[in-house]
C-alpha cells in the first residue's frame, strides 16, 4: 500500500525514521469511496481517523426539520473525523459523506493508539492538528455570531480556496447557513463591486 501521501503530510511536522514509517504501514487502511457514500452515519460511533488522499468530504448534522448543517469540509491532505465520538465510542451525531470519488486511508482508535506508544512523535502531530482544527473551528464560531454572511463567504474562501469551485452551492451556503439563492447574490455582489 502507498502510504507517500500520509508519510509526506505527518513529516511535515516532524521526521520519521524508515522503521516508524513501517510502523505505520500496518496500522492503516486503504479504500476506494464513491460519490456520495458515507464513512460515517449518525447513531454509530466514529471508528477512524481519515486522511485524503484524493477527493472530497463534508461532515454535517440534519436538524429536527430535516435541513442539512456543513460542518467541515476535507479534501487533499486533510484529516476528518467526528473527534468526540472517536475518542469516547459514543454514537455520533454527525454523518460524513464524501462528496467526490475518493481514496481515503484510515486509522482506527486501537492502531492509533498502537502508534502513539510506538512512535510517541505521532502524538505530538496529532495534538498540533486537533489543535489546529479547534482554533478553526473557534474562528467559525466567532464568524458565525458576529460577521455578516459575506464576510463569512470570504473567510471560507480564505479557509478553502481551492474547494470553492469543487463544491456544488447548496454545500458552501450550508456551511455558511444561507440559502443558495443568497450565496448567488453575494457572489454577484462581490464580482460586481470594484476591486
Amino acid at each position: 500500500m502507498d502510504l507517500q501521501p500520509l508519510a509526506e503530510h505527518l513529516e511535515s511536522y516532524i521526521s520519521l525514521t524508515d522503521a516508524e514509517k513501517q510502523l505505520l504501514q500496518g496500522r492503516v487502511t486503504r479504500r476506494s469511496i464513491k460519490r456520495r457514500q458515507f464513512i460515517l452515519q449518525e447513531g454509530f460511533p466514529c471508528q477512524h481517523y481519515t486522511f485524503i488522499v484524493k477527493g472530497c468530504f463534508r461532515m454535517y448534522a440534519v436538524d429536527a426539520k430535516g435541513n442539512e448543517h456543513n460542518i467541515q469540509f476535507a479534501a487533499e491532505s486533510g484529516w476528518i473525523a467526528d473527534i468526540g465520538s472517536f475518542h469516547s465510542g459514543k454514537n455520533s451525531g454527525f454523518f460524513i459523506e464524501a462528496i467526490e470519488h475518493s481514496v481515503i486511508l484510515q486509522i482506527e482508535r486501537r492502531d492509533l493508539y498502537f502508534l502513539y506508544t510506538n512512535i510517541p512523535k505521532l502524538d505530538r502531530i496529532f495534538k498540533v492538528i486537533v489543535e489546529n482544527n479547534y482554533v478553526e473551528l473557534q474562528n467559525r464560531v466567532l464568524q458565525t455570531i458576529s460577521s455578516t454572511a459575506q464576510e463569512r463567504y470570504l473567510a471560507f474562501l480564505d479557509q478553502y480556496p481551492k474547494l470553492a469551485l469543487r463544491l456544488p452551492n447548496t454545500q458552501i451556503a450550508s456551511y455558511l447557513g444561507i440559502t443558495p439563492e443568497f450565496l448567488s447574490k453575494i457572489r454577484k455582489e462581490i464580482a460586481s463591486s470594484p476591486s
